[in-house]
């Protein structure tokens, strides 16, 4: 079974003496290794999968874990055992303890906008940036595991003050509701466990081995339910790369690494630096970069895969030149190398970049998938329909009688919501359940109750018919009863409503249609949109030019990456240096680096429009520190060619492919 794995890698996957940090570079075999040590502590050691638990940070790759060990064992029994995201595993504690947490097992799980909907309700504010602020605050302050009595002593600043007087209201409205956000799922958990010796016990009883992947992303409060689940015992290996820790935006702590030195004296550390990704001068050049961060852990990555193709450097003249400068000489390539178009990305710092890039690969027919955006599943108006949809196919779906029967609004607010919660959750049934009891009368004003009922009789019809009619017909008539359309076109502007309304008109024939093909009613198709994410689809599959930020590049790797506006203000952001982040940018340039397999191409404007303006721009410090070995070309005067050489250029170039 270790046969396939080197040195370093194996004695992770057979080290059990103790806790384990795997420092696992770029390109190194990370999941192998996780994947082949639950097969050997299994095979090996006996240990049932139902006692072992492997914590990733996506559904992807919980998943993808899942594939590779079921075909390292394969005809193994592998019932019991977890592979899942910090949340989900979180999700489970919660479920299965929540009496101890006050809360009734069928608990809802608020999504990001059910949350901002409440934090803007408390607000009263209709300043989107500012509800951000508040809701990104509350965030950080739960995945550092303060309270909101804490918050409030600890506030500075009108920003911290007004967050901490919304993150008690906040707490109060979720538990009038029964839910909780996403945060809570680690936040609550922990704290339980720090709270309750039984619950603490039970669930160290049930894991009794844990793999923590991507453990340099973990925040405070993950790193904390991770070493209450480990115990006295400290039987986990956590893998991970501090110098890939790009997200303390989010409330990742690279610090966590340097907690695992002192909470674990007796931490193994080994190191993977065999790069099986890229060629070594690409190598050459992430190490080089990564050299000027301060390091906890040194390491050098190298590999046996040659020393493959210069890296390029090219100065453009601005935004539109560097688009198609990149896409011409994206097909030039593709053209001299016979490769396909998901062998290239396109990556840069933030999504607003990709606009100029989507034109060129457009007007020259080229296939490309975006990635790093929003989901189409995440836009408001889908997810509003989408409530009803979830609230005709379980009516104790919280959140979505929440959402649907707030939107288009109905005269229903928030103190009715939170009487009706409060009632629900003294009685341990949902808010569609508790609207119809009798004793419900004597908590919601008898008006406003009124309100809440006919919404329930129309949810009811709609599910009755859901059942027994077409799902077109049934979608069409519920749109048009909610009235829609015309709630977007009265509270937005019309070209906002109007792309709005087209979403909605696009996700309804979408449905439709899937229902006709696959012959399922409203009912059957709503028990399966949940599932359904653009995410989901197997890209892998399509024949496209990833399009992607680097943050949503991580993990990925293609043969041929173009890094583009690799310029100081954008790589490394503007505001870095003064806010002490220089460090993770350059983090971020050295993730985007080691995407790349065999070739790398680098590119920069010399100047940038800004709103009207036109702005000078300077290639970024980052591609200094890549070495010397770099071609680099363009500059003030290569930059500006000829537009009609240019031109012709293109053409000879399109006349050449023509006639291949």
């Amino acid at each position: 079974m270790l046969s396939k794995l080197n040195a370093p890698q194996r004695e992770a996957v057979k080290y059990l003496d103790g806790p384990v940090l795997v420092l696992a570079g770029a390109g190194s075999g990370k999941t192998r290794v996780i994947t082949h040590k639950i097969a050997y502590l299994v095979e090996e050691c006996g240990i049932l999968p139902t006692h072992i638990a492997a914590i990733t940070f996506t559904n992807k790759a919980s998943r993808e874990m899942q594939e590779r060990i079921a075909k390292l064992l394969p005809g193994r029994p592998l019932k019991g055992l977890t592979t899942s995201t910090f949340h989900a595993l979180g999700a489970r504690i919660l479920r299965q303890e929540a009496k101890l947490c006050g809360l009734k097992p069928s608990f809802s799980i608020l999504d990001s906008s059910d949350s901002t909907a409440i934090v803007a309700d408390l607000t009263k504010d209709h300043d989107k940036a500012h509800i951000r602020a508040v809701q990104s605050r509350i965030s950080m302050w739960k995945n550092s595991l303060v309270d909101p009595g804490q918050a409030m002593n600890e506030a500075e600043g009108p920003l911290e003050i007004a967050a901490a007087l919304n993150y008690a209201e906040y707490q109060r409205t979720l538990s009038a509701y029964q839910a909780v956000d996403f945060d809570d799922l680690i936040k609550l958990p922990a704290e339980l466990l720090d709270s309750s010796p039984e619950a603490l016990e039970r669930w160290q009883g049930r894991l009794r081995y844990l793999l923590v992947d991507e453990y340099q992303d973990t925040n405070h409060c993950q790193y904390r339910l991770l070493k209450l689940l480990a115990g006295a015992r400290a039987a986990f290996t956590a893998v991970g790369d501090d110098d890939q820790s790009i997200y303390a935006w989010r409330g990742a702590d690279v610090e966590n690494l340097n907690l695992l030195t002192k909470d674990f004296p007796l931490l193994r550390v080994i190191k993977l630096e065999q790069n099986y990704r890229s060629t070594t001068t690409i190598l050459k050049a992430a190490n080089s970069l990564i050299g000027n961060n301060p390091k906890l852990f040194e390491k050098r990555l190298w590999s046996d895969r040659g020393h493959g193709e210069a890296i390029q450097a090219t100065a453009t003249r601005d935004g539109e030149h560097e688009a198609e400068l990149v896409v011409v000489k994206l097909m030039a390539h593709k053209f001299d190398h016979r490769g396909t178009h998901k062998d290239y990305a396109i990556l840069y710092r933030g999504n607003h970049q990709a606009r100029a890039f989507e034109q060129q690969l457009r007007t020259h027919k080229i296939p490309y998938l975006l990635s790093g955006g929003q989901s189409y599943f995440d836009r408001a108006e889908i997810k509003d329909i989408t409530s009803y949809l979830r609230l005709i196919a379980n009516g104790d779906d919280d959140p979505a009688f929440i959402r649907a029967i707030t939107c288009p609004k109905r005269g229903v607010g928030s103190t009715t919501l939170e009487a009706l919660g409060n009632y629900a959750g003294s009685r341990h049934v949902s808010l569609f359940a508790a609207a119809f009891e009798a004793g419900a009368a004597s908590h919601v004003n008898p008006k406003q109750l009124e309100g809440v009922r006919e919404f329930g009789a129309f949810i009811n019809r709609m599910e009755w018919r859901a059942t027994r009619e077409p799902a077109s017909q049934v979608l069409e008539d519920l749109v048009k009863a909610i009235g829609y359309e015309s709630y977007l076109f009265d509270t937005l502007d019309p070209r906002e409503a109007e792309t709005k309304w087209a979403n909605v008109r696009d996700f309804i024939d979408w449905l439709s249609r899937k229902g006709e093909e696959e012959g399922k009613n409203l009912q059957e198709l709503t028990q399966t949109v949940a599932l359904i994410t653009m995410l989901d689809k197997q890209e892998e599959d399509i024949d496209a030019v990833q399009l992607a930020t680097l943050h949503a590049a991580k993990g990925l790797e293609f043969r041929h990456v173009f890094l583009v506006g690799v310029e100081e203000g954008i790589l490394p952001h503007r505001d870095a240096e003064q806010d002490g982040r220089l460090e993770e940018e350059r983090r971020l340039m050295y993730v985007g680096i080691t995407r790349a397999q065999q070739s790398l191409h680098l590119s920069w404007c010399t100047r940038r429009k800004q709103g009207k303006e036109w702005r000078d721009c300077a290639p970024s410090r980052f591609i200094a520190e890549m070495g010397d070995d770099l071609k680099i070309s363009g500059g003030k005067e290569g930059a500006s060619p000829d537009k009609a050489a240019g031109r012709a250029k293109l053409a000879q170039f399109k006349a050449l492919l023509s006639s291949a």
